[in-house]
């Protein structure tokens, strides 16, 4: 059992070093250490003070034993290795053993620190390939185009009515919920590969995992005032968004410098991560780690301008958020202009719940306006982007009441459109008129159909089944308010962006039936208490998170 353990040893060695080595692009002659390891000639004497004269002898005169292979080398791996019961003979094979080992260790050592970071990487990369294989199990891919043409918001009723109801056949969140919960009965019936090394958090009970449901949304010209345009009698695209767009101040900086922008020096990333409503500014510090593990680079601020101060204006809140970014950035910044020169910055956010809006309300502000160029991913964990006004969920919306008339919660009145007598005039009617989005180049929405604390399609930015049958002037406008984020989404065409839709089905059995459950509070938390939606998410993409 020895001999064979360490001759197990000394070819998973040669494998491995073979193949990092071909990985990485850098070959290692081990051709004579191969040709040679199992040679017969080695273990001859041992062989025969085994056997004896009792061994049949081949037409060579070398004992003919089953372990010979066809070229005159050994099958050492073979069970017909005969017991061996002198000590020398032992310590032989021991010493023999051994020495291969030692020198391909040696070899391995050499290699590693002359490649030590190409190896690292082609580790990461491959690591990283088995965990997509593995962990597709509870992911499932779709891809939907962004409509060329809105959902008409004109005056012309019998277009509007019939155009309307064909666009809302099924109800979104049930759809999802049904969808994921046919996939989590699949994975009932598979059968999983147990691997020596495995996150047992996964593959302990793997019912237990949330299923995923990504759907990735493909790009679509932008919307334009033409004699064809559902908008032609609409003033809702200005001309300057028809054609400027996100990194044209970068594209202008480019020609000035040449063309290009420098390839040496430093690039700042910074990830700004803002809590929710009364929330704490550690609250996405799982989501935090995750991202770090992909780019240990990455500079991060865990935003607690706004803590303990989420019942106010959104205005205010947003502010805050600006003054604490712009100065975390300066620092971050100067830092880096001190030991070299400062190539780029790439800045993203995520944001949970509320937190979306505080990010959306800080971006629009005018001190934020430099660093709006350096957009670069943003991730919606479950935010009430189209805020509360078609919620279905009764007891909520009781509780939302409660806080407008008891303590006179302002951000609530703003989320509710009850913060001013003309919904036009609302603070999130007029901040999805702002183009609050359009600069990021990776955006990723997260949402849940069990979360009852934000809209299902608030949170996905879509249309939802209450406002596909509303044909008043509230219906109306919320369109226009829907198509105003759209369009903040849908890139230039001239540009790429991978917009994806994300919707996370926990197991809602471990939670058993309790309030919590009752008014979906516990799904809206699962996504601040768990960790394995975030590493399904920012490990299947990892290039959004560079």
């Amino acid at each position: 059992m020895l001999v064979k353990a360490l001759l197990v040893s000394r070819d998973t060695l040669l494998e491995e070093l073979q193949k990092i080595s071909k990985g990485i692009g850098h070959a290692i002659d081990l051709s004579d250490f191969i040709s040679n390891m199992d040679d017969m000639r080695m273990f001859d004497s041992i062989m025969q003070e085994n056997l004896g004269t009792d061994g049949e002898v081949s037409g060579q005169g070398k004992p003919h034993n089953g372990l010979e292979k066809a070229n005159g080398t050994a099958d050492f791996q073979s069970d017909n290795l005969p017991h061996i019961s002198t000590k020398a003979v032992v310590v032989n094979i021991f010493h023999s053993l051994g020495a291969q080992l030692s020198y391909l260790w040696k070899i391995f050592l050499r290699f590693h620190r002359a490649n030590k970071i190409t190896i690292l990487e082609f580790l990461r990369d491959v690591w990283t390939k088995d965990r997509r294989a593995e962990w597709s199990i509870w992911m499932v891919y779709s891809k939907v185009d962004m409509p060329h043409q809105y959902i008409s918001s004109g005056t012309d009723d019998s277009f509007y009515h019939g155009h309307r109801r064909s666009s809302s056949v099924l109800n979104p969140a049930q759809s999802a919920a049904t969808r994921a919960d046919l996939h989590r009965r699949s994975i009932a019936q598979m059968r999983i590969n147990n691997r020596s090394i495995q996150d047992m958090y996964i593959f302990g009970d793997p019912l237990r995992i949330p299923i995923m449901i990504v759907e990735r949304v493909a790009n679509a010209p932008r919307r334009t005032l033409s004699e064809n345009s559902y908008f032609r009698n609409l003033e809702l695209v200005d001309s300057h968004s028809l054609h400027g767009g996100p990194g044209t101040e970068a594209e202008a900086e480019k020609k000035q410098s040449g063309g290009v922008l420098p390839k040496n020096g430093r690039e700042l990333k910074a990830v700004i991560f803002v809590h929710g409503f009364q929330g704490h500014h550690l609250d996405l510090r799982l989501v935090r780690n995750q991202w770090l593990l992909i780019d240990p680079k990455m500079e991060f601020l865990m935003s607690e301008a706004n803590e303990d101060k989420t019942s106010g204006d959104f205005r205010e809140m947003g502010l805050r958020l600006a003054q604490e970014v712009i100065s975390f950035l300066k620092k971050k910044m100067d830092r880096v202009s001190r030991s070299g020169f400062l190539r780029d910055i790439k800045l993203s956010f995520v944001g949970h719940s509320l937190g979306n809006i505080i990010i959306r309300t800080a971006l629009a502000e005018s001190i934020m306006e430099p660093y709006l160029r350096y957009l670069h991913t943003y991730v919606s964990i479950s935010g009430p982007h189209l805020g509360y006004l078609y919620s279905s969920n009764s007891l909520f919306n009781s509780g939302m009441w409660l806080l407008k008339k008891l303590k006179g919660t302002r951000c609530i009145h703003q989320l509710m459109f009850t913060d001013d007598p003309n919904l036009q005039n609302t603070f999130l009617y007029k901040l999805c008129e702002r183009k609050t989005l359009e600069n990021f180049r990776h955006i990723v929405l997260l949402s849940s159909p069990q979360d009852g604390y934000v809209p299902y399609h608030s949170a996905r930015i879509e249309l939802c089944h209450a406002a596909s049958m509303d044909h008043s002037k509230k219906g109306r406008l919320f369109l226009q308010m829907l198509n105003n984020c759209l369009d903040q989404l849908r890139a230039p065409t001239s540009e790429h962006r991978l917009f994806l839709r994300c919707d996370v089905n926990f197991d809602t059995s471990a939670y058993g039936r309790n309030l919590n459950t009752i008014i979906g509070r516990a799904a809206h938390i699962e996504f601040l208490e768990s960790d394995v939606f975030a590493k399904f998410i920012m490990w299947s993409f990892q290039e959004l998170f560079y």
